[in-house]
């Protein structure tokens, strides 16, 4: 079985500023984090969508990472695990983005 704070995606949901921000109740850091994903996301967000503690796991969710990740939605549908349990993780567009740039994202999946 795989740690449930890796995302399905390979990325180490235990590390993430938002999850570390919603454990801590640190509104500070929230309001670093929505700054940051706000700049590189080009949208507007706010403090109050800082909010989750994995991806994986039972319990609230950002936004994005909620309803509008398609690695996590497709992960979802297909019943996975994690990626790395998808026989298409090698060759697929949405979680190539990921995978093509942090190599401890490839190391999680175990692929």
């Amino acid at each position: 079985m795989t740690n449930n704070y890796i995302g399905f995606c390979g990325l180490n949901c235990e590390t993430c500023e938002a999850r570390i921000a919603t454990i801590k109740d640190d509104d500070a850091l929230r309001e670093k984090v929505a700054a940051l994903w706000s700049k590189l996301n080009g949208v507007e967000i706010t403090p109050e969508m800082i909010n989750c503690v994995g991806c994986r796991l039972d319990g609230v969710k950002t936004p994005y990472c909620e309803s509008l990740c398609p690695i996590r939605q497709c992960a979802l549908e297909r019943n996975m695990e994690t990626c790395g349990a998808c026989g298409d993780v090698r060759t697929c567009g949405k979680v190539a983005a990921i995978l093509g740039t942090n190599e401890e994202a490839r190391k999680n999946l175990n692929f």
